[in-house]
């Protein structure tokens, strides 16, 4: 790596759940939550252990427009409980759903360092956010955690009328922002959506790997956010 290669940059473009609102802990507070309030007798542990894999495949299917918002809210719920044999209505399923969406953004852990690490950019850098998550959910995240004011645009797959990786999302979030390609960094933990989809766009991308997954050699990463000081 050259020492600060993205130093240039004027506009840093972030994802925002898993990289830098911890979505995995504060979705497994809401589900926390919400099951002792509807008294649903399940293991958080054994819940999660299903949904958590059952939520990245419908996320996937979202991705590539194969699914709706509304779908992958009930599928993904629905699924994990006939996997653990539990009977439960359609009625409640629709309920708990609701119930997760209201209760998600009241939990707001950050990633270890995401304070520390926008205070650092936000003197030299425009920052923004482009996200798949649903509007209302995403704009809650960002004002209860604290970090919205740091962000000059917030573009989402609903504005934009895709997801990542549709080369679609990224040109809006830069008309939105008023940058070029060549300006321009996408910070992000998914291979697929943020990191290819910005680079076939013809943006530079770094990944924020913090589950140490295998990425091709060509692609920069960091396990901790505080790293980016050494890019950036």
């Amino acid at each position: 790596m050259r020492q600060k290669m993205y130093q240039h940059k004027k506009h840093l473009f972030f994802d925002l759940d898993h990289t830098l609102w911890d979505f995995d802990k504060n979705s497994a507070l809401t589900f926390e939550k919400i099951f002792e309030i509807n008294h649903i007798q399940v293991e958080l542990e054994d819940f999660l252990e299903v949904y958590v894999p059952i939520n990245l495949a419908y996320w996937k299917l979202y991705r590539e427009e194969k699914i709706d918002k509304n779908s992958l809210r009930f599928a993904r719920l629905k699924d994990a409980f006939d996997a653990l044999g539990i009977q439960i209505s359609t009625a409640q399923i629709y309920k708990l759903s609701e119930e997760y969406i209201n209760y998600l953004s009241t939990f707001n852990h950050l990633f270890e360092g995401t304070i520390q690490i926008l205070d650092y950019l936000q003197p030299n850098y425009t920052l923004h956010i482009i996200t798949n998550g649903f509007k209302e959910v995403q704009h809650g995240k960002l004002n209860k955690s604290g970090i919205a004011h740091y962000f000059e645009t917030v573009t989402n797959s609903e504005l934009a009328g895709v997801k990542k990786p549709n080369p679609k999302i990224f040109k809006l979030a830069l008309h939105m922002a008023k940058a070029s390609k060549a300006e321009s960094l996408m910070i992000g933990d998914n291979l697929e959506a943020d990191i290819l989809g910005a680079v076939n766009f013809g943006i530079d991308a770094l990944c924020f790997n913090y589950h140490k997954d295998s990425i091709p050699r060509h692609i920069e990463s960091i396990d901790k956010l505080v790293e980016l000081k050494r890019y950036l």
